[in-house]
This record gives structure tokens, C-alpha cells and sequence, in this order.
């Protein structure tokens, strides 16, 4: 029963350090303009593809964070 305590400690340490993902890590936070989504008609916005190839080899679910937080996304320089 310790053991598994120790191991359920260390998988919840692992998470906690590897969860903040990989945009949110090198690319900053998101700003105002990463946060919005475009109209309709307005063109996509832009994905940070070292942060979407990082996210998905080391540790998949922290694409959702990205997502969630738009942090993935790259900033806006047209406004």
C-alpha cells in the first residue's frame, strides 16, 4: 500500500511539472488578440508549430491546455 502511495506521488509531481505545456512555456502567455477568435469572414489564426510538434511528443494532453488557454496560437502583429 505505500508503494503504491509513492508512486501515486510521483505521478501527481510529474503531471504538475509537465502540465503548464510547451506554448504556454516558450511562447509566453496569450494576449488579448490570441484569445479572440476571428470573425467571419477573417482569416485563421496562426498555430505555433515548434509548440504543437513539442506538445505532442513529450506529453500529448497538454495540447488541451494550449488550446484552452489559445496560448498555442500565434500572436497577432495586424493590429
Amino acid at each position: 500500500m505505500k508503494k503504491i502511495k509513492i508512486m501515486f506521488l510521483g505521478l501527481m509531481f510529474l503531471l504538475i511539472v509537465i502540465l503548464p505545456s510547451c506554448a504556454i512555456i516558450f511562447c509566453g502567455p496569450a494576449s488579448t488578440c490570441q484569445r479572440t477568435k476571428p470573425a467571419v469572414g477573417q482569416p485563421a489564426r496562426e498555430v505555433h508549430v515548434g509548440a504543437l510538434i513539442a506538445d505532442i511528443l513529450i506529453f500529448w494532453p497538454a495540447l488541451i491546455v494550449d488550446f484552452a488557454t489559445s496560448a498555442i496560437y500565434k500572436p497577432c502583429n495586424n493590429r
